[in-house]
């Protein structure tokens, strides 16, 4: 991460000077022509959903506030406060908005309630990987609207990560058919938890921090959260009887970092691109990290645990699939603005299959044939 900054920074530099040279607009200078906004410095606050230091999710804000701070030279400093600290957990939208942090860190789909369009931003069900997911967030104009989403609540919207594929989740009696779905609380957020409760159960939105004692006592039968990495450190393992495959409800489960709109835009315009910057490039590197623990991770659940891994029966997944359109094709329909993400969505989902089609996904399977 030393080198990429040292490399983004040199650039940064490099662009400044060129455009100075180019007769680019000056800015105020101070003692010996030195220039006074350079000389200023920014101390924020960051707030996240995730408890400090969290394995993947909560080490990516931190890995971000180095990097900033890095990357301007000392110009901003960022302390990041885990879920709780500061606000909490499901609390960080209304805090950035309101300027009581600068910034957070979180994933869309928990501000159903504020603004349902979000959730598009966060997972699908049955919907893009996280490939997939940040190529349409950065090249197929999801990023423009996300941030016409965000804008009447004061925030801009960006890439924070992504965990990709995630695990179906952790339940205390077998599932075979739509019927066991019946009555069952399960810790299942957004859009995922929105076809939990059409087939008859319960969805219920959790922080991390209470979903271990909520299943202990019974409060929930069952539980999604990420996956294997961080599955293993709350230790589902001990409190659920079955481990359950694929996730169906997250196939691309993007995490966003929001910072206040007023706020950022006030900032000189270098230290917005670094900013932007870090953004894109600690995103990447959650989604790598993610990768490789959660293949760690899962052999440790399989091996040391003793964990029940069982796949969802076909004939459950196939009628999940058929009743998760049912629900995003009615959420691209509540709004002008929903129709106009999901028909982008769509779009590009249309555009880049066929070549999905003979390219990744041909290639998977033909690896998988020759072991």
């Amino acid at each position: 991460m030393k080198l990429k900054a040292t490399i983004l920074r040199t650039a940064l530099v490099f662009c400044s000077v060129m455009l100075a040279a180019c007769g680019g607009e000056s800015e105020p200078t101070g003692v010996a022509g030195v220039s006074t906004q350079s000389q200023q410095t920014y101390e924020w606050k960051l707030v996240t959903t995730w408890p400090k230091n969290f394995p993947g999710l909560g080490e990516t804000p931190e890995r971000f506030a180095e990097l900033v701070e890095e990357m301007s030279n000392g110009r901003m400093s960022i302390r990041v406060y885990g879920a709780g600290e500061i606000v909490p957990a499901l609390e960080v939208f209304d805090a950035v908005s309101a300027g009581t942090a600068e910034m957070g860190h979180s994933a869309a789909y928990y501000w159903r309630g504020k603004a349902p369009e979000a959730q598009f931003f966060g997972a699908v069900p049955f919907g893009l990987n996280a490939e997939e997911m940040e190529s349409w967030i950065s090249f197929g104009g999801g990023q423009e609207l996300w941030e016409e989403v965000y804008a009447p609540f004061n925030l801009v919207p960006m890439l924070g990560g992504n965990t990709g594929v995630q695990m179906g989740g952790w339940f205390n009696k077998e599932i075979n058919s739509l019927e066991d779905f019946q009555g069952l609380t399960m810790r299942i957020p957004g859009l995922g938890g929105e076809v939990v409760e059409r087939i008859g159960g319960v969805p219920v939105n959790l922080a991390a921090g209470d979903i271990y004692t909520s299943l202990q006592t019974g409060v929930i039968d069952a539980t999604e959260f990420v996956g294997p990495q961080n599955d293993l450190a709350l230790g589902f393992y001990d409190v659920a009887d079955y481990y359950y495959f694929p996730g169906w409800h997250e196939a691309g489960s993007l995490q966003e970092f929001m910072l206040n709109k007023e706020i950022f835009e006030a900032l000189p315009v270098d230290l917005q691109t670094i900013i932007r910057t870090a953004a894109t490039a600690v995103s990447s590197t959650m989604a790598d990290q993610f990768r490789v623990q959660n293949s760690y991770a899962f052999a440790t659940l399989v091996e040391e645990h003793g964990v029940d891994v069982r796949q969802f029966p076909d004939d459950l997944t196939a009628e999940l699939y058929n009743v998760s359109q049912e629900v995003i094709n009615e959420l691209g329909q509540s709004s002008e603005i929903a129709q106009r993400i999901l028909a982008s969505y769509r779009a590009f989902e249309a555009q880049i299959k066929d070549y999905q089609d003979i390219s990744e996904e041909a290639y998977i399977r033909v690896r998988a044939q020759q072991r």
